[in-house]
């Protein structure tokens, strides 16, 4: 039988280095944390190769004092806790005082630290466990901590370290995340010499957010605000139509530790549901607060799992927050214009430069095209747009007539005069137009491709998907309903389903009938339908059912069976794309979605509408700059 023996003290604390530094990632956290904890106010993270060969972490906290140094490297030291009360709430990002420790058992360790008040500070060496120097040393208030070669008397565990770049990306996530949680500080990160980010201490988060994550991360945000009972919440979550494919963007913080926590991760996308396209997720930065007694943080050596006392109140709490959130935002999408995409004749001119193109142009002067030569604008026939050019004006004279009369572009012979005609009765169009000159009535313009509608309210010009308007109204009003009107069929309708889709429909037989569906078992995988919804009156039910039984099949997206199938209802019940509509009908449509925020996306979560701000417009045709 094998013998049981007390581990020497350097290979324990191998062992223990192990469990808090995995990789130089790990330990730039748990410095990153320190340094918070000591009430910095501005972090520099410097790594080269990865953070395998060297880390520098600088930061003007509070310093450690001359006599506590040597302290702060063993084990279990700590000014964190002192009794088992102060575990049940712990309130700051390191607590158990293992970080330097094992950092010194795997690196060479260099650290220069003065506290405040202090005439001198303290430069302290230690590699591998075993002090090698302590001396005064003149530095600032703060601390800094060079770390060198990660792992260099542990070969085992840097076999299984990645190439550089990853694990430099690995330690830029980190920077990042504390960064993000924590916009009161000054960060900036420096990788193999070069400033890879840097951060105000704006105090404000989405400031913060955009610095770190960039602009198109930062862009398309709606504040979160919100919570309940002792759980509050708060942060910026995505726009639905600006989700992602993955979870990559989605960070919580718990009482501003960044933690992974599956509760608020399926809180946030049950949020969600109806409003985001399949496979897509919503990218998120959220910060949960909560009294610290109702959490244990001391579940991972990593500190990054937590375990709620009360897993129900924050599930709630996170939802209703979010929803909230989402429901308060008229998160339209907007059109913009990427100007390396545009004509290269108007993109490299003024409106003055333009107006004097025309009087050139007018006076039988020829000009250049524009080019950029030391600064300066040059211009050159051959970029000037056709319309512009003396021949297309000579051709316009000489089919008008006279030039300065105004072309009549819906006749044949563009300038001559038309006759006088009878004047007509106005059409709802233009009664709108009438009775609404540029207030924030709704204005139907027209259709195009007899799909899109477009509107105008106040200073934007919108472009509405009807079919997609369409669909999202009768979801809600199906969704608000207590019992769905029922349409009893004249003659009962049998429909002939797959073995799969045949199960699924009877397993869901109350469910269907719910959504205003009866219908019953025919038996050989057939079932009878005797009533739909009153919306589907005239629609293809054979189509509908099968639709609705795939649906069930597949799970449908992340979307309940009930609201996958009053999404099927809502998709055939709404107005088509190519369909003919009335201009009645366009702009009951419009003025519905445009007048609230309750119609944002359709349920697959694809925006309804777009807007062009009148301000854009104006930017495009040189109107203004």
């Amino acid at each position: 039988m094998p013998r049981i023996n007390v581990l020497p003290k350097k290979l324990s604390e191998l062992i223990a280095a192990g469990e808090v530094v995995e990789r130089p990632a790990s330990a730039v956290k748990e410095m990153i944390e320190n340094s918070l904890d000591a009430g910095a106010k501005h972090i520099t993270v410097e790594i080269e190769h990865g953070g395998i060969s060297y880390i520098r972490i600088t930061d003007d906290g509070c310093g450690i004092a001359k006599e506590d140094v040597k302290t702060a490297f063993l084990r279990h030291a700590t000014s964190k806790i002192k009794t088992e009360q102060d575990l049940g709430g712990i309130k700051t990002l390191g607590f158990r005082g293992e970080a330097l420790a094992s950092l010194a058992a795997v690196a060479k360790i260099e650290m220069f630290t003065r506290a405040r008040g202090e005439e001198y500070g303290t430069r302290y060496v230690i590699e591998g466990g075993a002090e090698i120097l302590s001396e005064d040393s003149g530095c600032p208030e703060g601390t800094t901590v060079i770390v060198r070669d990660l792992f260099y008397n542990t070969p085992a565990r840097m076999k299984f370290l990645k190439k550089d770049s990853t694990e430099g990306a690995a330690v830029a996530a980190v920077a990042e995340r504390a960064a993000i949680s924590n916009p009161q500080v000054a960060f900036k990160f420096i990788r193999d010499g070069r400033q890879a980010f840097v951060s105000a201490a704006s105090g404000d988060l989405k400031t913060a957010i955009h610095s770190v994550l960039g602009k198109e991360f930062a862009e398309n945000l709606i504040e979160v605000k919100g919570g309940e009972g002792m759980v509050r919440v708060g942060g910026y979550c995505s726009a639905p139509f600006a989700c992602r494919a993955s979870r990559a963007g989605q960070y919580t913080y718990l009482n501003h530790r960044l933690v992974i926590s599956k509760t608020v991760m399926a809180a946030v996308e049950q949020a969600y549901k109806n409003s985001v396209m399949v496979g897509k997720f919503p990218a998120f930065v959220l910060f949960v607060d909560m009294p610290y007694e109702a959490v244990d943080v001391n579940v991972h050596p990593a500190k990054t799992e937590v375990r709620f006392a009360d897993e129900k109140a924050v599930f709630s709490a996170v939802y209703a927050a979010v929803r909230g959130a989402l429901a308060g935002s008229d998160a339209r999408p907007a059109i913009t214009f990427d100007n390396k995409r545009s004509n290269p004749f108007f993109g490299n001119i003024d409106a003055g430069q333009f107006r004097q193109i025309a009087a050139d142009l007018e006076g039988g002067k020829k000009p250049d095209r524009p080019e950029r030569v030391s600064g300066e604008m040059r211009l050159n026939e051959d970029a000037i747009p056709f319309f512009l050019r003396k021949e297309y004006v000579r051709e316009i004279e000489k089919r008008n007539g006279d030039f300065s009369k105004k072309p009549q572009f819906g006749s044949e012979t563009y300038g001559k005069p038309q006759p006088a005609q009878e004047p007509k009765a106005e059409t709802p169009r233009e009664k709108e137009e009438t009775q609404n000159p540029i207030t924030e009535g709704v204005i139907l313009i027209g259709e195009v491709f007899k799909t899109y509608i477009i509107a105008q309210k106040g200073e934007s010009v919108f472009i509405l998907d009807k079919h997609a308007c369409h669909e999202r109204i009768i979801f809600n009003r199906l969704k608000r309903e207590t019992a769905i009107e029922c349409q009893p069929l004249l003659a009962p309708v049998s429909v002939h389903l797959s073995a799969a889709q045949y199960s699924a429909v009877l397993e869901n037989e109350k469910t269907m009938a719910a959504a205003g569906i009866e219908l019953e078992d025919f038996g050989n995988e057939t079932v009878l339908v005797r009533a739909v919804p009153g919306a589907l009156a005239g629609e293809d039910v054979a189509d509908i059912i099968t639709e609705a039984a795939q649906n069930l099949v597949s799970g449908g997206s992340r979307l309940s069976p009930i609201d996958d199938i009053l999404h099927t209802v809502a998709c055939k019940a709404a107005t088509k794309a190519g369909y003919n509509s009335s201009d009645e009908e366009l702009l009951a449509l419009a003025n519905e979605v445009l007048s609230s925020n309750e119609v944002l996306y359709c349920p697959h979560g694809r925006p309804v509408a777009f807007e062009l701000k009148r301000r854009e417009l104006e930017k495009r045709f040189g109107r203004i700059q």
